[in-house]
């Protein structure tokens, strides 16, 4: 039976299976040993298995299940989600206020990636991966940015936090784990993990404490930054499915980390002083412009890789990293907008759980501008909000199930900042505290 073009793999397969078995059961003499595939007889082969109405090889099997994969490989490859770019960018506008530009590079190194994946095999010209470094301050949407986008893409995350990993032969988590939960979240599809994005967060806090390299590696810096170098160039690991250090006998699997896109992320504290040594090393004198110092100490679009070296990472995992991207600190307009415009901004969370309750909620221009303002204060730039939001709204949520004649409930900036509870209305919008 020869294949048809029009006719998967798998299906060419399984005709093929159907055919031979119809044959099996005319032809087969059970006392004559060889496979219904290929014809060899038993001392042609190293193995014969037996079936219900025949024999196979081991040869016929492996080809068989080289096929299956092909076909499952290119399935995976083929049918995902491959969006341009703008359309990328689009999709994470919904979802991510601001950082225009970091959602331009990510969305551009996202679609060449999985372009690269979907390359014809037989080109003389080998596209290398481009993993990417975002740089940005605490809450500035760095995690939340890599989540959206494979969310979007429709494949297996993993978010790895770098502070808790060490160096093998210590206590912690080593670099393995990250792919560990990478299979869990692809459901153990091993082809499916091996296409997936692993975010490693804080990457910025495994880096040497100098310039000069240690003598002895510590447990969770240059130590670490070896291990990872390795596995984000690409290597064929074998990861343990269950357990980890806990059963080093237990079931592992190996995952090929060349197709995995890697998106690392960092606040890089006190780089900025590192840029400012660079930007003015030759304005010395009177004629130094000052005020052109000190706005390119806080211009993290700045970074370059040496600035990097020079802050602690080794230059060859920076050399794995050639896109680096620089995520601006969030003003109080900016919070103010992610309060309300994201599909599923914090407001419009609450908005509707207490519209479950047949309850509506507003929010006063005031107080979302008090919430924005509490949050930096906070520091942690955008995950601040939930917390001054949580607090403001605690009363609330406990009080408003148990009063059946509420219709309106409107958060003001005293209520925020605890000074009086949120204003509530009853049927035809009357005041009932």
């Amino acid at each position: 039976m020869e294949k048809n073009n029009i006719v998967s793999k798998n299906e060419w397969l399984k005709m093929n299976l159907l055919y031979m078995k119809k044959e099996i059961l005319i032809m087969a003499n059970k006392n004559n040993e060889y496979c219904c595939m290929c014809g060899s007889k038993k001392d042609e082969v190293d193995m014969l298995i037996k079936g219900k109405y025949g024999y196979i090889c081991d040869s016929c099997i492996s080809i068989a299940s080289d096929l299956l994969n092909d076909e499952e490989e290119e399935s995976i490859t083929n049918n995902m989600q491959l969006a341009t770019p703008s359309q990328i960018k689009a999709h994470l506008d919904q979802y991510v206020i601001g950082q225009d530009e970091a959602k331009r590079t990510l969305a551009v190194a996202v679609y060449n990636h999985y372009k690269r994946l979907k390359q014809n095999k037989k080109s003389d010209v080998e596209i290398q991966k481009s993993n990417i470094l975002m740089i940005g301050s605490t809450g500035s949407g760095k995690t939340y940015l890599a989540q959206t986008l494979a969310k979007f893409i429709g494949i297996p995350f993993a978010i790895a936090d770098s502070t808790c990993l060490t160096e093998a032969g210590y206590v912690g988590e080593d670099v393995e784990t990250m792919l560990r939960t990478l299979l869990q979240n692809a459901n153990h599809d091993v082809e499916l993990a091996q296409k997936g994005i692993i975010y490693i967060d804080e990457i910025d806090k495994i880096s040497r404490k100098g310039e000069n390299m240690s003598i002895t590696r510590d447990v969770s810096g240059e130590g670490v930054q070896q291990a990872l170098l390795k596995i984000i160039e690409g290597t064929i690991s074998e990861v343990p499915v269950t357990g980890g250090r806990k059963h080093p006998q237990g079931k592992t699997v190996k995952i090929d980390t060349s197709n995995i896109l890697f998106i690392c992320g960092g606040a890089f504290d006190g780089i900025d002083k590192i840029i400012g040594k660079e930007e003015t090393h030759n304005s010395i004198g009177f004629g130094a412009n000052v005020s052109d110092k000190k706005e390119s100490v806080a211009d993290l679009s700045k970074v370059e890789q040496h600035d990097l070296v020079k802050y602690g990472l080794m230059p060859e995992l920076i050399g794995r990293l050639p896109i680096i991207t620089a995520l601006n600190p969030l003003s109080e307009e900016d919070l103010v907008h992610i309060l309300t415009e994201p599909k599923n901004a914090i407001t419009k969370q609450y908005q509707e759980l207490l519209s479950m309750d047949g309850v509506k909620l507003e929010f006063e221009d005031e107080a979302l501008r008090k919430i924005a303002e509490l949050a930096i204060k906070k520091k942690t730039g955008a995950r601040g909000l939930r917390s001054v939001i949580e607090s403001a709204m605690q009363k609330v949520m406990f009080d408003v199930p148990d009063m059946a004649s509420v219709k309106k409930v409107v958060v003001t900036a005293d209520c925020v900042e605890g000074k009086a509870d949120a204003l509530v209305y009853g049927a035809r919008n009357k005041k009932i505290a």
